[in-house]
């Protein structure tokens, strides 16, 4: 749990898309949150994490590459002090396994496959950081399925 009202706000949509299937109203109550933390020029943190979780509702997988690039973006400027500052359980490193997921299979589905396997690869050199729980659990499995995919071996 967090003591940070834009953090509460963006799990709220997080529970809207994910928990009840409200695909819409978590995508709606994004953009609202967007604009008040005044968008790329918000907090980096914010950014990172709304960023992150606005590209996971989109619709078209353009939007939704450029969703992730923000984030990947705005996690270049955390620190550890602010995160830890948000009740962040992870450390900044722990951003990027699944910041580069979701790029690769962005450019996967674009059918640009070189960006994709870079991205791949690196999501692949961080994913050590993460522990062995329900989120690092997540992350590798979807990099075993991209790396399916992608026709990449262990």
């Amino acid at each position: 749990m967090t003591d940070d009202p834009t953090m509460a706000r963006i799990g709220q949509g997080v529970e809207l898309h994910h928990h009840q299937g409200r695909r819409e109203a978590a995508r709606d109550l994004f953009a609202r949150v967007w604009e008040d933390i005044g968008g790329e020029r918000g907090d980096p943190l914010h950014v990172c994490v709304l960023a992150h979780s606005m590209a996971d509702v989109q619709d078209d997988v353009r939007e939704e590459l450029a969703w992730d690039l923000r984030a990947l973006a705005a996690a270049d400027l955390l620190t550890e002090e602010r995160v830890g500052q948000a009740g962040v359980m992870l450390p900044v490193a722990g951003l990027y396994p699944s910041l580069h997921l979701n790029l690769s299979e962005c450019y996967r589905k674009l059918g640009d496959l070189d960006r994709a396997r870079e991205h791949f690869h690196q999501a692949r050199a961080r994913i050590g950081v993460l522990d062995d729980d329900g989120y690092g659990r997540l992350v590798r499995g979807g990099l075993e399925r991209l790396a399916e995919q992608l026709g990449e071996t262990s």
